[in-house]
């Protein structure tokens, strides 16, 4: 057979090797080439269409197979339509390398596919080699078109290649005359080949009888137009290709696997089509089952709908009879009606699972019915059906009842009504007098007794009452004597109106009577309370103060109240007084004039009451305004007083830093002040509104106003003063400060410009003049500073400025500053002269040398006169003349030549020029190290304060301490400037040196870009500090928020229960709200912390960079754990939901275990079909509930997924179990249904073959005249067995197909099957055997007696053919007929013949017998035909006597059931319904007779029928009725029972033992009542059923009401005990729930004894703080929640008592006893409180004083021994004491404190322990005292030291300068004596300095 292969690793050899082309090259070589060329073009043709074919579905074409497949695309394209699959896209371009690259591309996919290419490449196809172009076409059509196609052989183990498989499909389907394939060549050359493969599969396209084999091209011609037309197979192959010697193989087999493919696709489909078929096929029957199943239904529920619109049709009869005929019409429907439809509605669910079975094993969709017929809809309304089956028999029991009831009821009404008619006679003479006092205490008592005389006629009312319930309740029954019931009952009534008028009339006369006496009294009591009232109302006492004020406004405030309440009174005393004052006709029991008089007087004096009240409210109004101001004042005026205590204070700061605070205070108090304004100005606002008024209290109110306006504006003043003084203060200590800074500066440049250095050569003189310099520029730059501080000092008050701190400074400041300006002067002028000096010496050293060697000659000239000379100008002279002329000498002329000289000058200048150099390098150098230290001492500063600003206040001090350091950098950067510009100055004019001097500046850039760093680094962590403290408090907060959320959502609380579940699942999604509350702050502090930690190294940058990793972490853990926590949670939840619905599960899987394990097998037929029905109705249930289980073990399977901690308990498998069990029974059940109906068919078998033995075993026929008649009997009966033996094979039948399916059943059907055989033989034995017997007790007698029967009978029939006698009636046309029947008799005469050829066997007279027989024969068959007419004619004749007695039945019947006489078996309307068609046939039939029957008696059948008609709906009527009834009765049985049950619980005296189960009993008996509130509504339905059934005037209507009567009594009384149950169980359970929570309140307070009674005190100071913070919440969480405790306790004892519980004493008791243990608590709490007091006070002291002791020590360690190696350091040192000192001044008050604490707690204490506080105290006070001596000590050594180290140095640079001098003088030579001259005179110094500096005015 031929099939599809889909195997892709299958070589290409299998059909065909691959083309190799040297194979190929060495076949063309041994072909002729003109073969070879046709060929390939055949080829390149086919290749060329079947490409094209394919590359259609693309819409794409080639022309030339060659050149369209070398660039690769089309290739490409062909190879995804043949794969399905997408190739890489090819690539844009014609060149060759493209071109490669596309076939490249195809070629690769092909070896993907396993396609084997040899000795093929990508240039190949590029190149347009033909050969292997065709090759790579057939390589692709062998792997994409033929290798698919496979053949197995019959045995399986050979499979064919794709060539010899193409041709094994080919051949089966040609197998034609004159076809013969065993090739692809020359087997199809003639074109049959190809016209048979057509036919075989479309006969209807080709004739293929017609086609001939010699004429090929036609063939060919006609195979390939078909294909191409009929198939749409492309014509690959022209006639000519294959009509050739040697056709070409590739191509016809290229064109054959079209057709294979094309005819494999239409078989596909002829089998799909098959398949589609028989599905619809299916379809259609199911969708007939699912008609049927819907209109049966449809019939079904709207049979029960109709059936329950009867049945609740509650209009039942009114007499006992009607109610009776109601009752025995329904339970007619109930045994005749209902069991037909019970059984229709098995039949439909059997048809449901028919439907759903077949769709199911036709795989589809199971049909289930709409909403609204489905099973369980129908099950539905079948149980409506049921209940309203149920109420309607109880509504006509209950009916029965009702009527019974109504006797009893009239009965007792006449009974009564007499013995009230009696009464009311009576008691009508009795209150016709009147007898009144005159007084109100007459009046009452005659009050009295005629309340006793209405007592007992309101008493008596209740009995008349009855009367008249008794005769509504027939009325409303709708007794049948009503009338005199209602008759009598209006006599009564009468008779009791009448009574209650005469007692309503007496009462009203004495009412009235009685009403003016009160009248009276209270008039009088008024009139005394008003006089009452007045007299304090005129009380002049209006308050002295606000709360007195308050407290008489309340007071008034309530007798207002009493007043207002008094105007009610008062109004009531004159409304009622108006009955007495109006005029006219009536019972007056007093004179009107009167009454009104003194109501009048009454009203007056109430409106004087009135005025009064008010004006007393005013005046306390008034009053209250008063001292209400007044309050508010004396608040203003303490707070004042307070505010004028703070700014009296002579407090205004030691230092500027306390000043500020001051000040910053101040401010707030103004804004305290502002605040407090308006208030008093409203204050102030409603004085002065009193004092318009007119206020009595006016003049204090005026007074008090002035006196607070003169204290707030004293207040402003003195805030103005102490605002004033405090700027001030500010402004004095800011100039101290700045003073302070000046004159240390005049100090530093006074001791620069005091110092008598002025150098020992010109070069030092030089350097010190540049210094100089300096020094009297900056000293010009302070000058604005000093003028600044005379501004402020001007600035100051005149008390400040006036000090002898200011005025004694600014002089000093001045005078030092004048003192400064001369001594820089005079400095200069001396380093001025010393230079001149220093020149001077040095020019007269050079002129001198020149002198030396000068001749007198010379000399001699040189002292001419000066007239013929030129004068020596200052120029000329140089700047030793210069400096000679400026000293106060008279001007000489020097006598030498003018070439020489100005030679001597130029070298002069250049000398000069370059010492100067060497001087300004020097100095350059100095000034460098100089300015170098200053900035490191300034880093140093800088530096030192990283130990400070560790806080918030730390770092704002901190600021204003570098604020100074400001100005420092400012000078040193201009010093740093000037520097720079030097340093240019000095390189370019020194190239040599320009190297060092550069390197110098580089320093001090380097030191001042390290300075500016270091200030700008501090300066930026003081600008972040502040914000950097900020967020390290927000970090700390988030942190702990951080921490105490992640212990919250950590928490592994797991649910319990479904409702812990949720609670749980919502507070967790509140914790994830917060979550994102806080995701932003998260975002900004991290945002923050990255800005502040980037680039810092510092351990505490790093720490905090930890920390905020640490808080990365913590926010990513919180958000997992709470994913983790929330998944656990769901999964929780779904667990516990999992677990509710598993037990429900569980509960449902027992019942089923239960009922599969009870259930047992019936012994019956209709038992077993009764437990099928059954069985399948349980089925189907099971199947509803195996969805929810199928539900439930899903998602117990995620619950296990999710690893819950619980694994769930699958309870698939038990419900297969279940699901097994049960189809199992159903099975065994079914088994037993056919066991039962087999049983019951042998059981039926056996008992017709022994009655039928009984007939085969009669053997009474000795008698021969008898004879024949047995033996024909004999002959009926053995065709009877012979016909019945059907039957038994029947029954063997089925017992041999039950035991083959069912082979357990094998021994009780053997045996049936044996039991039956036997008896069957023996039957069938005993009748052969009787036959036989009567066959030879006498055959010649049998014989003859057979012909004499049957000749008499044909002769009688004969008399009977000339006969006219047709019959009269039914019967005699039937006896005749009967006569007349050809059938018996035919067989007699066989019998006959049998016989006769019995006996012509043994007897010789055999003629006679045979005449006898032929005779008898012959006359049987003359009347065959005349018979056959009678017959006919006798059927007619059947037929209208057959119509007539119908007729005469049919008008019969209606009549008798009209008058009752049916016979009960059908009911009414189903016997109507079912018996009507049969009417209508017999009309139908009347037309279809010869002769009809008379018009009348058909029209007498109609009007019968119509009147049965109405008498059935009559008679249903009064059925329902009586159905209603004794539904009514059943039902209200039911309710008794039920409230008699329930009223045994209500009377248990039972009592709880403890609260839990007082609250069972009261949550039990709420349940009960509950249930009899629910039960009400039953009670209701009852009513209106009786109700209805009496407004329907039912004949039991009486019996009814009294029923219904009786059980609303019932339930009345029910109620009432059961709320009075109700209200004893609350009350124990009140009294249970009082005696728990005083036992567990005792219990508390007992626990929180044992804690307040400890005496623990605490070891330390942190241990008694620890305890204390402990009990002061302990204690106010005692004192709160106790205190609501014992007052809940209290209260609920207080509400116990006072209800009257019957155990006031024991709860009282209770209470007492609970409130002397709280009272008992609180005292230990108290004194626990106080002793933990005392002791923190103690350890306080003690850690207080070590604390200040290791402070004070710790501050006398930090005292160093150092003094100072220098000035510099001495100083700095001093610093640093100052410092010192002003931090030790903080402890004082430390210190302080604890004497002060030390001197208390002495007092308090006595023993060891004072001593121990004196301890304590006196080592603080010594090591206190210890440190302030050694303070002092060290500050006086270092004053000592700091002058040591100034003198020190000023006698170091004394030395320096005398050292240098004497160098100098050493240095100099000394000179020749000069030639007498003018220039070599003496000079006086004018500097006695430099003449004698040993003399200087500095050493002291």
């Amino acid at each position: 057979m031929c099939h599809s292969g889909t195997d892709r690793d299958t070589p290409l050899q299998r059909g065909w090797d691959a083309p190799n082309p040297s194979v190929n090259t060495a076949r063309i070589k041994q072909v002729a080439p003109s073969l070879a060329d046709e060929r390939e073009a055949v080829q390149k043709k086919t290749f060329t269409k079947w490409v094209n074919s394919h590359l259609a579905r693309v819409t794409c074409r080639i022309a030339d197979l060659y050149n369209d497949l070398r660039d690769g695309r089309m290739l490409i394209r062909l190879l995804e339509v043949l794969s399905g699959e997408q190739l890489p896209k090819p690539t844009k371009g014609r060149m060759r390398i493209h071109c490669l690259e596309n076939v490249d591309k195809a070629l690769q996919f092909l070896k993907e596919q396993k396609v084997h290419l040899e000795n093929m490449g990508s240039h190949d196809i590029v190149d347009g080699n033909h050969r292997l172009t065709l090759g790579l076409i057939w390589t692709i059509i062998l792997r994409f078109q033929i290798q698919d196609i496979s053949v197995e052989t019959e045995d399986n183990k050979e499979k064919k290649s794709a060539k010899d498989a193409l041709l094994l499909c080919s051949y089966p389907e040609i197998e034609y005359q004159n076809v013969n394939v065993h090739n692809f060549t020359t087997s199809w050359r003639d074109g049959l080949a190809f016209n048979a493969i057509v036919h075989k599969h479309r006969p209807d396209l080709i004739d293929i009888d017609t086609l001939k084999k010699c004429n090929a091209h036609y063939n060919l011609q006609n195979a390939f137009n078909v294909a191409e037309k009929e198939l749409g197979l492309t014509k690959l192959l022209d006639p000519e290709d294959v009509n050739v010697d040697q056709p070409d193989e590739k191509s016809i087999i290229t064109y054959v696997a079209t057709y294979y493919h094309y005819f494999s696709k239409m078989k596909a489909l002829a089998v799909e089509g098959k398949r589609i078929g028989k599905v619809l096929d299916y379809a259609i029957e199911a969708d007939k089952l699912i008609e049927k199943y819907e209109t049966l239904a449809s019939d079904l529920l709207q049979w029960i709908e109709q059936t329950i619109l009867t049945l609740n049709d509650r209009k039942l009869a009114n007499s006992l009879s009607g109610v009776q005929n109601q009752l025995q019409a329904f339970n007619t429907y109930r045994t005749v009606e209902k069991p037909p439809k019970f059984t229709e509605k098995g039949n439909l669910e059997v048809l449901l699972f028919t439907i759903q079975s077949k769709m199911r094993a036709n795989n589809q969709k199971v049909y289930i019915p709409r909403e609204g017929k489905l099973i369980s809809d129908i099950n539905k309304a079948w149980e409506r059906l049921e209940k309203a089956e149920h109420e309607r028999e109880l509504a006509l029991r209950n009916e029965l009842i009702r009527q019974e009831k109504l006797e009893q009821l009239a009965a007792r009404f006449d009974r009564k009504a007499a013995m009230r008619e009696t009464w009311l006679s009576e008691n009508q003479r009795l209150v016709s007098q009147d007898n009144f006092g005159v007084d109100i205490s007459a009046v009452e008592a005659a009050v009295r007794k005629h309340e006793a005389i209405e007592t007992d006629i309101v008493a008596y009312s209740e009995r008349v009452q009855a009367v008249n319930a008794v005769a509504t309740e027939l009325e409303a029954e709708r007794y049948h004597d009503i009338k005199r019931v209602l008759a009598r009952k209006n006599n009564v009534v009468r008779l009791w109106d009448y009574l209650r008028e005469l007692v309503a009339s007496r009462r009203e006369r004495l009412l009235l009577n009685l009403d003016l006496q009160k009248m009276f009294q209270d008039l009088a009591y008024l009139m005394d309370w008003m006089e009452e009232m007045k007299g304090r109302l005129q009380s002049q006492d209006f308050g002295k103060h606000l709360h007195g004020v308050e407290d008489l406004l309340q007071i008034h405030a309530l007798v207002e109240a009493d007043i207002a309440v008094q105007a009610e009174r008062i109004k009531a005393v004159g409304t009622a007084a108006q009955r007495f004052t109006i005029p006219g006709e009536g019972y007056k029991p007093c004179d009107p004039e009167l009454v009104q008089e003194r109501v009048d007087m009454l009203e007056l004096c109430y409106q004087e009451l009135v005025e009064l009240a008010g004006k007393r409210r005013a005046k306390l109004e008034e009053s209250r305004r008063l001292w209400k101001f007044f309050w508010d004042m004396g608040e203003e005026e303490a707070w004042i007083r307070e505010q004028e205590q703070i700014l009296s204070s002579d407090d205004f700061g030691k230092d500027l830093t306390s000043v500020l605070r001051l000040i910053s205070k101040h401010n707030a108090f103004r804004d305290e002040m502002s605040g407090r304004y308006g208030p008093l100005q409203h204050t102030t606002a409603q004085g002065q509104s009193l004092v318009r008024e007119g206020h009595f209290g006016a003049c204090e109110v005026a007074e008090r106003i002035r006196e607070i306006e003169e204290q707030w504006q004293h207040l402003e003043a003195l805030a103005g003063e102490r605002e004033r003084r405090l700027h001030e203060a500010s402004s004095l200590y800011q100039f101290q400060a700045d003073a302070d800074d000046m004159e240390a500066w005049l100090m530093d440049a006074l001791r620069l410009v005091s110092s008598p250095e002025v150098g020992h050569d010109e070069y030092s003189t030089q350097s010190l003049v540049k210094k100089h310099k300096d020094v009297e520029e900056e000293i010009q730059n302070h000058r604005p500073a000093i003028a600044a501080l005379h501004e402020q000092a001007q600035s100051l008050p005149p008390a400040f400025a006036h000090a002898p701190e200011v005025a004694g400074r600014l002089p000093t400041v001045e005078q030092r500053y004048q003192e400064l300006a001369a001594l820089a002067e005079r400095r200069k002028q001396d380093l001025q002269d010393a230079l001149n000096l220093y020149k001077m010496f040095s020019e007269a050293d050079a002129c001198g040398l020149w002198i030396v060697g000068a001749d007198q000659a010379r000399m001699y000239h040189l002292a001419q006169p000066r007239q013929a000379h030129t004068p020596l100008s200052l120029p000329q002279c140089g700047i030793g003349s210069s400096r000679v002329v400026s000293g106060d000498r008279p001007r000489t002329y020097l006598p030498v030549p003018l070439p020489r000289w100005e030679r001597f000058c130029t070298l002069a200048e250049q000398k000069k020029a370059a010492l100067t150099s060497a001087l300004n390098i020097q100095n350059y150098y100095l000034e460098c190290n100089e300015t170098k230290s200053w900035m490191r001492e300034k880093t140093k500063v800088i530096e030192s304060t990283q130990e400070l600003g560790n806080d918030l206040a730390g770092v704002m001090a901190l600021q204003r301490k570098l604020a100074g350091m400001e100005r420092d950098l400012e000078a040193i950067q201009g010093k740093v400037l000037d520097l720079q510009g030097e340093a240019a100055t000095l390189a370019a004019e020194h190239p040599g040196q320009a190297t060092p001097i550069l390197d110098q500046l580089a320093d001090i850039k380097a030191v001042w870009a390290e300075l500016r760093e270091t200030m700008r680094r501090r300066e930026e962590s003081l600008g972040e500090a502040s914000k950097l403290q900020g967020f390290l408090r927000d970090l700390d907060d988030f942190q702990a928020w951080l921490s105490r959320t992640q212990t919250a959502v950590a928490s592994e609380d797991v649910p319990a229960t479904l409702a812990e579940a949720e609670q749980l699942l919502s507070q967790h999604e509140n914790i994830r709200n917060e979550i994102e509350h806080y995701k932003d702050d998260y975002q900004s502090m991290r945002a923050m912390g990255q800005e502040v930690t980037q680039g810092q190294t510092d351990a505490q940058y790093m720490f905090l960079q930890q920390r905020l990793q640490a808080l990365d972490t913590g926010w990513k853990e919180l958000g997992q754990m709470w994913e983790n926590r929330h998944h656990l949670l769901s999964q929780a939840y779904s667990f516990q939901l999992f677990l509710r619905d598993t037990k429900q599960v569980e509960g449902v899987l027992s019942n089923q275990e239960y009922v599969l394990s009870h259930t047992e097998m019936p012994s019956t037929l209709q038992g077993a079909e009764a437990s099928i029905k059954k069985h399948e109705d349980f089925m189907t249930t099971m199947e509803a509930n195996g969805e929810k289980i199928k539900g439930l073990v899903d998602a117990g399977r995620k619950l296990i997924v999710g690893d819950m901690s619980h694994e769930p308990l699958l309870s698939l498998p038990r419900h297969k179990r279940n699901r097994d069990a049960a189809n199992e029974l159903l099975q065994r059940l079914r088994d037993n249904q056919e066991l039962q109906h087999f049983l019951q068919d042998c059981q039926e078998l056996t008992l017709w073959i022994n009655e039928k033995m009984l007939t085969a075993q009669d053997m009474s026929y000795d008698e021969a005249r008898n004879l024949h008649t047995k033996w024909q009997k004999h002959q009926a009966f053995t065709a009877e067995l012979a016909s019945n033996k059907d039957w038994l094979d029947k029954i063997e039948k089925e017992g041999q197909q039950l035991m083959v399916e069912k082979p357990e059943l094998e021994p009780v059907v053997k045996e049936k099957l044996g039991s039956l055989h036997q008896l069957w033989d023996e039957l069938e034995s005993t009748t052969k055997t009787k036959a036989q017997c009567l066959f030879d007790a006498n055959r010649a007698e049998l014989f003859t007696q057979s012909c004499s029967a049957l000749e008499a009978w044909l002769a009688g029939l004969q008399a009977q053919l000339q006969s006219d006698d047709y019959g009269k009636d039914l019967t005699s046309v039937n006896i005749l007929l009967k006569k007349q029947q050809m059938d018996v008799r035919e067989k007699e005469v066989e019998a006959i013949q049998s016989q006769a050829l019995a006996l012509s066997q043994e007897d010789t007279n055999t003629a006679e017998v045979e005449g006898k027989f032929r005779a008898v024969e012959e006359k049987f068959l003359n009347l065959r035909g005349p018979l056959k007419e009678r017959c006919h004619k006798l059927l007619a004749s059947k037929e209208e006597h057959q119509f007539n007695r119908d007729l005469e039945d049919e008008i019969v019947s209606p009549r008798q059931r009209c008058h009752g006489g049916e016979d009960g078996k059908w009911g009414p309307e189903r016997e109507i319904q079912g018996h009507e068609p049969r009417v209508e046939e017999l009309l139908g039939r009347r037309a279809g007779l010869v002769r009809c029957g008379p018009v009348e008696r058909v029209e007498e059948l109609r009007e019968a029928w119509r009147e049965l008609r109405h008498q059935a709906e009559l008679r249903h009527q009064r059925l329902e009725r009586a159905h209603a009834a004794q539904q009514f009765y059943f039902d209200v049985a039911e309710a008794e029972a039920w409230m008699g049950e329930q009223e045994l619980h209500m009377m248990s005296q039972e009592k709880a033992k403890d609260e839990l189960i007082a609250q069972a009993m009261v949550k039990k008996h709420l349940v009960m009542e509950q249930a009899l509130d629910d039960y009400a509504q039953t009670i209701h339905q009852l009513s209106n059923q009786s109700r209805d059934m009496v407004a329907s005037e039912h004949p039991e209507s009486e019996r009814l009401t009294l029923r219904q009567g009786q059980v609303d009594k019932l339930y009345a009384s029910l109620k009432d005990l059961a709320e009075e149950r109700r209200g004893k169980l609350q009350e124990h359970q009140r009294l249970c729930q009082l005696k728990r929570d005083v036992d567990d309140l005792e219990q508390w307070i007992s626990e929180r004894e044992v804690v307040a009674a400890s005496h623990e005190l605490g070891q330390d100071y942190e241990h008694v703080t620890m305890l204390r913070d402990k009990f002061r919440e302990f204690s106010r969480d005692t004192s709160n929640i106790g205190q609501e405790r014992v007052d809940a306790v209290n209260l609920l004892a207080d509400e116990l008592i006072s209800s009257g519980h019957s155990e006031n004493a024991t709860i009282a008791e209770w209470k007492d006893g609970l409130n002397d243990a709280w009272a008992d608590l609180l005292e230990l709490i108290d004194t626990r409180s106080q002793m933990l007091a005392a002791s923190y006070e103690l350890h306080r002291f003690y850690h207080d004083a070590r604390q200040t002791l290791a402070q004070v020590q710790h501050k006398q360690k930090q005292l160093p021994d150092e003094v100072g190696r220098d000035l510099n350091t001495a100083e700095a040192m001093q610093r640093m004491h100052s410092a010192y000192e002003h931090d030790i001044q903080a402890l004082s008050a430390q210190v302080k404190q604890v004497q002060e604490d030390a001197k208390r707690l002495q007092k308090a204490y006595a023993g060891e322990k004072a001593d121990d506080i004196r301890r304590h105290e006196q080592a603080v006070s010594e090591a206190w005292a210890e440190l302030l001596s050694s303070s002092q000590g060290r500050r006086q050594l270092l004053l000592d030291t700091v002058d040591k180290f100034r003198f020190f140095k000023m006698v170091r640079d004394l030395m320096l300068w005398m050292d240098g001098v004497h160098l100098q003088i050493d240095a100099q030579e000394k000179p020749s004596p000069p030639v007498p001259c003018p220039l070599c005179a003496p000079v006086p110094c004018p500097n006695p300095q430099l003449t004698a500096p040993s003399h200087s005015p500095r050493l002291r």
